[in-house]
């Protein structure tokens, strides 16, 4: 089960939502780039980044930002949050993104996801389904689609599509444990690779989203609980709460010891 750290960007700054709702913003820290780098630290092997401005507008408002984390680590980097054009997507790419998310767009405009698979490949391009009670939400999490979230993954998949990111809206950013349920019926349905998001708390949680990877969900996306030291592994984050600074070294391997 692969753990992804995920960095939400709005106005430039390192923040968390509560269920999506911008008036229940909490930022963490002034630089998300710091924040990559604390969780590459950790040894995370992936970052889930999220322009939350562009959710709303559409407009890659905070790019310079994302960029100067993909220059900085030396992990794939998974980017989301209004992207919902060729040009944009390209943009991204060609920065060094690995994964580029499509969200919104995936419900308006399913010609797009058509379009960049005839170009890109599936592991390059997923889609997120961010589901309020199995409908999908769009636009930031602010309108209803009008289909099941199963239902989209279906269209998703005769496109090409490989990769579900699926959130379960009721639980994110609640910190009262994942949805279980709705993944474990969304992933049977859907039949899809998944990474699951939304509510992930404790380690129970990851415990128990390990006994849906004959369902395809083989990773999760977690946010919240991370930024509120859930997990007994955070040193670090406490270390950088108290003021130490940090580097750019990543390597976990432990040096072997001279010979004499």
């Amino acid at each position: 089960m692969l753990i992804i750290p995920a960095i939400d960007i709005k106005e430039g700054k390192c923040v968390r939502l509560t269920r999506g709702d911008f008036a229940q913003k909490k930022i963490y820290l002034d630089n998300p780039c710091d924040m990559a780098v604390i969780w590459r630290k950790q040894n995370a092997k992936m970052i889930h980044v999220v322009d939350l401005d562009a959710a709303l507008t559409g407009e890659t408002v905070n790019f310079e930002r994302i960029r100067e984390i993909v220059n900085v680590l030396d992990i794939p980097i998974q980017v989301g949050g209004g992207i919902r054009s060729v040009e944009a997507v390209e943009k991204y790419l060609d920065i060094g993104v690995s994964r580029v998310v499509i969200g919104s767009a995936a419900v308006t405009n399913p010609g797009l996801i058509a379009d960049l698979l005839k170009k890109y490949r599936p592991s390059q391009i997923v889609v997120g389904i961010d589901a309020e009670h199995g409908v999908p939400k769009i636009k930031g999490w602010t309108e209803s689609s009008n289909m099941q979230d199963y239902e989209l993954a279906g269209e998703m998949k005769k496109l090409g599509v490989e990769r579900i990111i699926y959130t379960d809206i009721t639980r994110d950013g609640m910190l009262q444990g994942v949805g279980y349920e709705t993944t474990k019926r969304f992933a049977e349905k859907a039949g899809m690779k998944v990474t699951a998001s939304g509510g992930a708390t404790t380690s129970d949680d990851l415990h128990k989203l390990r006994s849906l990877e004959k369902y395809g969900v083989d990773s999760v996306i977690i946010g919240k609980a991370l930024y509120e030291c859930n997990f007994p592994c955070q040193e670090l984050w406490y270390a950088y709460e108290q003021g130490l600074g940090i580097d750019g070294e990543f390597s976990t391997a432990r040096k072997k010891e001279c010979c004499s």
